[in-house]
């Protein structure tokens, strides 16, 4: 049996194939990415389907899809995805025989869903009114499971939430200074990647009994955010309401004063404007003017650049120093996501910023962390433990699309 995961965004599609045996999820036995999924605007300088992946145990691949004209790329890359798994499977087999369950990673259940759930036509209409709260994801992740479930239709679909780890939150934390009426109504905050704290925090739990005390985990890639946990209980976290707020992201502004939209807005910004503004025009992007990815902005020698880059470890180290407040003190800081696995620059930036809370990098092993494996890489010394662990929404995902089924 086996249980495929699955994160669609607007322009790609990852997926990992687990294996399931007497009924506990194994390892990975696929996993890969579909990039270029964008729909065609007829361009001819539109890029071709590229598809990663790599079985277990073997080399990784890497391959062109053509896609006629008249075919959607998205539902082109499920085909693809179809083959793949059944090639794995052996000779004649059917990608979905004894697949148990397709997990979906979904950003935002807002007040509807907790925990995982089965998905049916009225999961699917609350979601939809979520949208508006996520619409870098949302939106396309319900696109996903809709397309899932036309070629996969005997199979149940699970939506796995990014929120659902933060349901701990104490209302202290959840609650915005305005009106009851509209607290009540469902504006407060949420938190978000839940499904990569769940994993990380369930790893350190194994490697570091300290993480049961006063940690911080630090998810940072294009989306990036915070979350201080104690017991592996999520107790505060920088992104509330959307996938906004918080930390300066890739392409995101993060926290900004409520002022400035009202401003914009007088200034005869819509709606849509201001929307795109923030979430797809700001961040590091903004910010250089010209690259949201943190490796181009680090062999730049642009003055926009590096400023981009201190501003972005300057918001993380202001971040952390409030998390350590509520935490009353720091045990255990711990490193993610693209950018917190990869970039040791950062890292050591960080870490250097808050020194005086005990923290001290060994900065070999912090150079020598290149997120592959669980890495500790603070120094003896160090009153804080400073760890890095490679993310896995997509297994956290498939187990609970497994406890469901």
């Amino acid at each position: 049996m086996t249980i495929l995961s699955i994160n669609a965004g607007s322009s790609s599609l990852k997926f990992a194939l687990y294996g399931v045996n007497q009924g506990q999820l194994g390892s990975a036995l696929l996993i890969g990415q579909f990039e270029h999924l964008e729909p065609s605007t007829g361009s001819s300088d539109k890029k071709p389907i590229t598809l990663k992946y790599e079985p277990q145990g073997q080399q990784k691949v890497k391959k062109e899809i053509s896609v006629a004209p008249y075919l959607d790329p998205f539902d082109a890359a499920i085909e693809e995805l179809k083959t793949l798994i059944a090639a794995h499977k052996g000779p004649s087999a059917d990608a979905g025989a004894n697949l148990v369950a397709i997990a979906h990673r979904v950003v935002h259940g807002g007040a509807h869903f907790s925990v995982s759930t089965l998905v049916t036509d009225d999961v699917l209409n609350k979601l939809r009114e979520l949208n508006s709260l996520a619409p870098l994801h949302q939106p396309h992740n319900i696109a996903g499971i809709e397309a899932f479930q036309k070629s996969f239709p005997e199979v149940p679909q699970v939506a796995c939430f990014d929120t659902s780890f933060h349901t701990t939150l104490p209302v202290l934390e959840t609650t915005f200074a305005i009106p009851n009426e509209l607290t009540k109504s469902g504006v407060r905050r949420y938190g978000f990647h839940g499904l990569s704290y769940q994993y990380v925090s369930d790893q350190l739990s194994r490697k570091c009994l300290a993480s049961s005390g006063r940690t911080i985990l630090a998810h940072l890639g294009n989306g990036a955010s915070l979350c201080a946990t104690l017991n592996h209980k999520s107790v505060s976290t920088t992104m509330g309401f959307s996938a906004l707020d918080g930390l300066m992201m890739g392409t995101r502004s993060g926290a900004i004063d409520a002022g400035v939209l009202l401003y914009l807005l007088s200034q005869g910004k819509s709606e849509k404007e201001i929307e795109t503004l923030l979430y797809k025009q700001s961040g590091l992007l903004g910010v250089s003017g010209f690259s949201a990815d943190v490796r181009t902005l680090r062999q730049s020698k642009d003055p926009k650049a590096i400023f981009a880059l201190d501003l972005f470890a300057y918001r993380i180290t202001k971040e952390m120093g409030a998390l350590s407040a509520v935490l009353g003190g720091l045990d255990v800081i711990c490193f993610t996501g693209g950018i917190g696995e990869h970039d040791r620059v950062l890292r050591s930036a960080v870490c250097r910023n808050l020194s005086w809370l005990g923290i001290e990098l060994d900065e070999e092993l912090n150079n020598n962390a290149t997120g592959d494996k669980i890495t500790c890489i603070n120094s003896t010394q160090s009153r804080v433990q400073v760890w890095v662990v490679p993310t896995d929404e997509g297994k956290v995902a498939a187990q609970q699309a497994l406890m469901l089924v």
